[in-house]
């Protein structure tokens, strides 16, 4: 997910040098296993006897046609505990965009309800 520059100071400086250790840690695959609320054990992309693609996690790639969702895979990294300055490498997952979308979804609901009450209150002080 692109940062948002109201957050930009919230990440520190070696941000991309963390980035690339975390997507090198997954091996170009999304991380996710089920921390999105999806259950990922019954994906299997490897279709060899024993599983060799641990079920349990998700399948997709980064840079390949999405199997879960429409478009390509594009791995972002997750903040497990939506706190930009943690970055220690257990709370940071790379994940497609889809399973980051589905670990944020109510954490977006309440910053979102947040944003626009904000936006409404300066409204009032000028109105």
């Amino acid at each position: 997910m692109p940062i948002k520059p109201a957050n930009r100071d919230r990440y520190p400086k070696e941000w991309k040098r963390i980035r690339e250790r975390i997507l090198a840690r997954s091996g170009g695959r999304c991380e996710s296993r089920g921390e999105c609320g999806r259950k990922h054990s019954e994906i299997c992309i490897c279709f060899e006897e024993p599983c060799t693609c641990e079920r349990g996690r998700c399948g997709e790639l980064d840079r390949f046609i999405a199997a879960t969702f429409r478009g390509s895979v594009v791995l972002t990294i997750a903040h497990l505990d939506h706190e930009p300055e943690n970055c220690a490498d257990a709370n940071l997952l790379a994940l497609c965009q889809g399973c980051h979308n589905r670990y944020d979804r109510d954490h977006r609901t309440g910053t979102a309800a947040t944003t626009r009450h904000e936006k409404k209150a300066s409204g009032d002080l000028f109105a």
